[in-house]
């Protein structure tokens, strides 16, 4: 082995492996006293990039999971306050079932049951006026107006209703013939029978061969077989067949003429029975007396005719229907034109166009719940403007003389109900989802986590075996390299 002093070889190695142990030892503790394997690109310059897109995952999972627990709390907020929309409408429904009964006082009770809904009513506008989250109106709706149609109403007729859900309705009102009872606008009237329907009623009967006794305006009439007149002297003892009242036969004065019946057989009762009650057994009939042509009888006020029956029908038809209608637009009528309804083209099919009202638009805001920008990652929350117009109540008035305002006020009333119960429906089913939402974003966000620190933290147990090795190796190599330096040391005795 040459000896030489320009190249000390081995102190070069060993100061040339001090030196990578020294870099490796800088770099474990790095890893060490950061916690993360790559600290730059040069580190695992792969991993640099899957580990920030992970990142970038992991902080907008988080972000949205925060975004839905915002749109749970938005939804809380909203359905909270309906909650309260709820129980004042069903204090008004008690107040509009307190309102219909009859034993009200128009004056005093109807006037302080009025003055409680129109209190309840104004709650209601200011609850939907001023409920807010984050400075966002919830129950007020948003910008611009809308128009709606209101629910149709049957006026508690019988009949069947059917609402097109366009605004237009039609009432197939159950037909009417001699001798029903119906109740319209809460008072119950007689449908007055025509001579013609009286005919048609005895002559159904068969009065002329099974000989029934028939009561007229409450006297019995009864048929008397005829009798072949026996003249005695001036008197003549004899009847014509028919009915007689009590089936009593008048007795000749001294006329010799034989009895003549009250009425001799169906048709005789159709012409001379103008008025008042007829009964054949079961089978009652009220004749209307209508000289002034009205469809009402002269002497009683609860007979009418069917087709003034129809025509009363659709004026209470048209009552319910304004209920809410702030836009005056609730009609009725014969046809889809909705021409006037009169004795003379009385029909039981009645044309609605119901009540509309202005309101604001529907509410809208989508909340993001995904760490991406895909459209599939919103949530649409929908919220209609919750005041009293949209529910269908504005100026609900109770005060009328008889309680029939009240009773169709009943049906309203429900129908605001209802809608109420649909929108918290709807934020009750977004806030079920949402909840659901979270979770799975949470969990997303934890397995992302623990995928992204497998790739960049590090591991500290590993990495101090690294340092704990490399440490050894720095304190070898620098006695390595002192001695490396030493061995030289020798060249100087040849020098001597």
């Amino acid at each position: 082995m040459s000896m030489v002093v320009q190249h000390n070889m081995q102190a070069a190695n060993a100061n040339r492996m001090l030196g990578i142990t020294s870099g490796a030892q800088a770099k474990s503790t790095e890893k060490l006293s950061s916690g993360y394997k790559i600290n730059r690109a040069a580190d695992d310059a792969a991993g640099l990039t899957i580990s920030e897109k992970m990142r970038k995952q992991i902080r907008g999972l988080d972000k949205a999971s925060s975004n839905a627990q915002d749109g749970v709390s938005s939804v809380q907020t909203a359905e909270g306050a309906l909650t309260e929309v709820h129980s004042m409408l069903q204090r008004m429904n008690e107040l509009a079932v307190q309102a219909a009964n009859g034993t009200n006082s128009k004056d005093t009770d109807r006037k302080a049951i009025q003055d409680e809904i129109d209190q309840l009513n104004t709650e209601i506008d200011r609850v939907a006026e001023t409920t807010k989250f984050n400075e966002i109106y919830l129950l007020k709706g948003d910008d611009g107006e809308k128009t709606i149609n209101m629910k149709a109403h049957d006026a508690g007729l019988k009949g069947t209703l059917t609402d097109n859900g366009d605004g237009t309705a039609t009432f197939k009102m159950d037909a009417l013939k001699a001798g029903d009872k119906v109740s319209i606008g809460g008072q119950t009237f007689s449908i007055g029978a025509s001579t013609k329907e009286l005919k048609d009623m005895l002559t159904t009967a068969d009065i002329d061969t099974k000989h029934q006794d028939v009561v007229v305006n409450g006297d019995t009439y009864k048929y008397v077989a005829a009798k072949a007149a026996v003249t005695t002297g001036t008197k003549a003892d004899g009847n014509a067949a028919g009915w007689y009242k009590d089936g009593v036969v008048p007795a000749d004065t001294g006329t010799g003429i034989v009895a003549d019946a009250d009425y001799a057989d169906a048709a005789e009762f159709s012409t001379k029975v103008t008025s008042g009650t007829v009964k054949v057994g079961t089978k009652e009939l009220s004749l209307i007396a209508d000289n002034d042509g009205d469809g009402v009888d002269d002497n009683n006020k609860n007979v009418i005719s069917k087709e003034k029956a129809y025509s009363l029908a659709a004026a209470e038809l048209l009552k319910a229907n304004q209920i809410g209608d702030t836009q005056n637009q609730a009609k009725v009528g014969i046809d889809k034109n909705y021409t006037a309804m009169t004795l003379a083209n009385a029909t039981n099919t009645i044309e609605i166009h119901t009540g509309t009202a202005k309101v604001a638009n529907t509410l809208s805001f989508s909340l993001h719940v995904g760490a991406d920008a895909d459209m599939t990652n919103k949530i649409t929350v929908d919220i209609d403007t919750m005041n009293s117009a949209n529910l269908g109540i504005k100026g609900l008035n109770v005060t009328d003389k008889n309680g029939t305002a009240a009773t169709y006020a009943i049906d309203a009333i429900s129908d605001a109900i209802s809608k109420v119960s649909s929108q918290r429906s709807a934020l009750g089913a977004v806030q079920n989802r949402l909840e659901h939402t979270i979770d799975n974003l949470d969990n997303i966000s934890e397995n992302t986590s623990s995928a992204e620190s497998r790739i960049r933290d590090t591991d500290m147990a590993k990495e101090m075996v690294n340092y704990s090795k490399n440490n050894i190796l720095a304190q070898a190599g620098q006695s390595m390299l002192a001695q490396a330096n030493q061995s030289n040391q020798g060249v100087l005795s040849l020098l001597q």
